[in-house]
């Protein structure tokens, strides 16, 4: 029985005790009819009692965190491993996750490109270098004199915990004062109570100086202080001038890596810095979606045979308010605009002045036009107050900025449309991340071809031997996921495809591979039509 699988008595949903052998170690196909009772059997009844025996196994603190099966209805089943379900289901749809965040594929490139990647200046392409604490010194003393500033080590950069500790032990080193999350706290006193499971930022004031002769020495002993406390990092806050509103500027200075023109100096890349889903390597412009709403004009005027009073502006007609009613009327008053002709037959300045203001292009920033609004109130009398008319596009924009609620930049989405980040172009990641590149070519065009053409790409890299011993075992994971990949039928995808456009059968593939690359022996895969969407090979 050691070789079998077998099932006696099953009667979960509309099976009525059936008895059967299975043989170990082999692939079993269960067809019939819709409704004959293939998935009680094989999910409801197999894979149910494989997970729920194996969960029970576990402690009683690890079964908090799974979800247990209930037990299935059915006499006795012996000679159960641990079972694995991949049943069909629809694939992601977080716009977040792409075919190489879905497969780890992703993860371990990132990874890649932080040890082994070459970063480059992302304004001037030429590539970074590292900088020692003198050069950062020399930098500093090119200030104006009397140029207040600080020395900051910071220790802390977007980093979850209560940091207690770190921070006893930094003001039993002598350090007196700390910026966290941007307050000034004295070490000395009561420190503050920081919640675990939120991000700080923590910098260390090593020291404070004014720029003038003689100084030399004492910058050199606070820069290299800082650079130790913060691995390499350490940050001068320029102070603006007595009595100035002016906000203070902050210089960060690293040992890792600068410009070698001019000493600008950058942060040491890590994998987070390549994450799309971490705000340390996220575009700025879309927060790492590679996509932005553009108010479209066709959504805003859908009818252009309609007139400005018979209401062409949707966004404003539809809502019903005398305001805009009043001010779009003042508009037309004061540029000779006629309210009862077809939009259409507007001339593309007039247009142009309704939608953007002033007739400028849609995403110019310009100040709103003064309009004098006239009106009549309840007793007939004529009133005029001045107002402020910045169109209809960039009003949109603005308040889909401004949405304070989901309903709010909903409703207002429904007059924009998605179009490619115009910041990244699509590549979801900040300027910085995307001018790293191992043999010329940067992350995001690695993750833009197909996985067939990444995998010839990867496995012909021209390393240097240190970077050989560095990345072997990483490009050996990448190869590893990307073969079992290429082996159902997948090269066509790219790692940059969003999950959400993937078809049920790609989605059901990608899903058989990860579990099939995990390598694991003597498990029970139970799968629900593992060939769906499947096409004969080119």
């Amino acid at each position: 029985m050691a070789g079998k699988i077998v099932v006696r008595g099953a009667r979960e949903h509309n099976l009525r005790g059936v008895d059967l052998e299975l043989p170990r170690d082999k692939l079993i196909v269960f067809t019939g009819l819709s409704g004959s009772g293939k998935s009680s059997l094989a999910f409801d009844t197999i894979y149910a009692e494989g997970q729920r025996r194996y969960v029970e196994s576990l402690s009683s603190y690890a079964r908090q965190f799974l979800g247990q099966m209930d037990k299935p209805d059915v006499d006795i089943i012996e000679g159960l491993s641990p079972a694995i379900s991949i049943d069909q289901k629809s694939a992601s749809r977080n716009p977040r996750s792409t075919v190489g965040t879905v497969t780890e594929v992703y993860d371990y490139l990132r990874l890649l490109f932080a040890r082994v990647g070459t970063p480059h200046d992302p304004e001037t392409g030429e590539p970074l270098v590292r900088q020692t604490p003198q050069q950062i010194v020399d930098r500093i003393l090119k200030m104006e004199d009397g140029t207040r500033f600080q020395v900051l080590a910071p220790v802390v950069r977007g980093r979850k915990g209560t940091y207690e500790t770190l921070l006893l032990d930094l003001a039993k080193e002598g350090f007196v004062r700390a910026i966290v999350d941007g307050e000034l706290i004295e070490l000395g006193g009561d420190l503050p109570d920081l919640a675990r499971y939120e991000t700080h930022d923590i910098r260390i004031v090593v020291d404070r100086l004014v720029r003038r002769e003689g100084i030399e020495r004492r910058l050199t002993d606070s820069i290299e202080t800082a650079l130790g406390l913060a691995e390499g990092v350490a940050e001068i806050e320029i102070m603006p001038p007595k009595g100035s509103e002016a906000e203070s500027e902050v210089l960060v200075f690293s040992q890792h890596l600068s410009r070698p023109s001019d000493g600008k100096s950058f942060e040491e890349l890590a994998p987070r810095n390549f994450s799309f889903n971490s705000p340390y390597g996220a575009c700025e412009a879309c927060d790492g979606l590679g996509t932005t709403f553009e108010v479209d004009s066709q959504l805003v005027v859908p009818n252009p045979e309609l007139s400005v009073a018979d209401g062409a502006i949707h966004p404003w007609s539809s809502r019903k308010s005398q305001y805009f009613e009043r001010l779009v009327q003042g508009v037309c008053d004061q540029y000779d605009i006629d309210v009862d002709a077809p939009w259409e037959d507007l001339t593309a300045k007039q247009q142009k002045l309704l939608l953007n203001g002033k007739g400028h292009a849609a995403k110019a920033a310009t100040a709103p036009i003064k309009v004098t609004v006239r009106y009549k109130n309840r007793f007939g009398r004529v009133r005029t107050y001045n107002a402020n008319f910045e169109g209809v596009l960039p009003y949109l924009r603005r308040r889909h900025t401004e949405a304070e609620s989901d309903t709010a930049r909903e409703q207002i989405e429904g007059y924009m449309r998605e179009v490619h980040c115009p910041a990244c172009d699509g590549a979801r990641l900040n300027p910085l991340s995307l001018a790293c590149r191992i043999d010329g070519r940067n992350i995001h065009e690695i993750c833009s071809i197909s996985i067939g053409e990444a995998a010839k790409a990867l496995d012909g890299l021209e390393l240097t031997d240190r970077e050989h011993l560095i990345a072997d075992r990483v490009i050996k994971e990448i190869n590893a996921r990307l073969s079992f990949l290429l082996d159902v039928g997948l090269d066509y995808l790219s790692m940059s495809r969003s999950a959400s456009t993937l078809s049920g059968g790609e989605a059901q593939r990608i899903r058989l591979a990860s579990q099939i690359g995990s390598g694991l022996v003597g498990v029970l895969y139970v799968l629900d039509e593992p060939s769906i969407g499947l096409h004969r090979a080119r």
